[in-house]
């Protein structure tokens, strides 16, 4: 079974449920862009790990809170959470539109 068209395993939170999720403390939030897109803006209390090498076991102990993948637009997030759960981790969230979204909802990056 190909992972590549199967994103029925990965659940759409929008911009506003991750918001409140980080705000209340129940989501590790972890960005798969690369470094030099993390450089020019980034989401606030995220973990960076590169989709260019990702390892899903690089990924700190998320300690009871829900892992959610973002990334600029919402396809690399997809695919790390498909990456992540092939590899045994229950990580089955990400931020549907990205960072995108997450500015188009007014909500704030670094920069």
């Amino acid at each position: 079974m190909s992972a590549s068209g199967d994103a029925s395993k990965v659940n759409n939170l929008t911009p506003q449920e991750v918001a409140q999720g980080l705000a209340e403390g129940r989501i590790l939030l972890v960005d798969v862009r690369e470094p030099n897109e993390v450089a020019v803006e980034s989401y606030p209390q995220a973990v960076v790990v590169p989709m260019s090498q990702f390892d899903p076991a690089a990924i700190p102990d998320p300690a009871g809170k829900e892992v959610v993948f973002a990334c600029r637009s919402g396809r690399r997030s997809v695919t790390a959470s498909l990456a992540a759960q092939e590899g045994g981790f229950p990580y089955v969230s990400h931020l549907a539109g990205g960072i995108l979204a997450w500015k188009a909802a007014g909500l704030p990056t670094k920069t």
